[in-house]
């Protein structure tokens, strides 16, 4: 999308998986912790290092989120780029917003909005694609919500970075044969031929 200015230099503070939960605690909107970290919750032990801390939310919900950790400031982020909260265009055009301490600079949560139909999640990838929130969303034993780890696998299978690898590799046996057999087929749709594919049926 055109517009914007360049991120230029940044800087990662970002809080922890619990702490985010602390924060959040009076959000009732289906939020959880994503990516990297949501694997590590489901594992239920911090595998590796992470750069920063996602979490998705739905994007209706964006607002009661928002003021929840008020007055942290949001900016909209995308292919390098970066707009104020307040351009719409902006906002409908993308999925990711970064929030930034007005004090220091640095950014503490990556957060993704994501499209929905009530309490249905829905793929921005593959809009066919839908879970109920109840059944995407889990949560550690002390409490603090992650998305399962074949929804993160599937957006992690699109880069295939090394760290996307050692997530999958780490996931892969702890995975019940119906996520596995969802992972697969979600795969099939969106990434046909992808190397994980075969990995999942076997």
């Amino acid at each position: 999308m055109k517009g914007g200015e360049p991120i230029g230099d940044f800087r990662w503070e970002p809080w922890s998986p619990w702490e985010v939960a602390s924060r959040l605690q009076g959000v009732k909107a289906p939020w959880a912790v994503a990516s990297g970290w949501a694997i590590d919750l489901f594992l239920g032990v911090q595998s590796r290092e992470h750069r920063d801390v996602d979490i998705a939310v739905p994007v209706g919900a964006f607002d009661e989120v928002r003021a929840a950790l008020a007055p942290y400031e949001f900016e909209i982020v995308g292919s390098g780029r970066r707009w104020p909260l307040s351009d719409p265009k902006a906002f409908a055009s993308t999925h990711q917003t970064w929030l930034r301490d007005p004090a220091s600079g640095a950014y503490k949560l990556d957060l993704f909005r994501e499209p929905h139909d009530g309490e249905v999640w829905i793929c921005r990838r593959d809009r066919s694609i839908r879970i109920l929130y109840a059944d995407l969303i889990h949560r550690t034993k002390d409490g603090v919500p992650y998305v399962i780890p074949e929804v993160v696998l599937l957006f992690k299978a699109r880069a295939q970075r090394p760290a996307d690898e050692s997530d999958f590799e780490g996931t892969l046996p702890l995975l019940d044969p119906a996520s596995r057999r969802w992972l697969a087929g979600a795969l099939r749709r969106t990434q046909p031929g992808h190397l994980w594919i075969a990995r999942l049926d076997s």
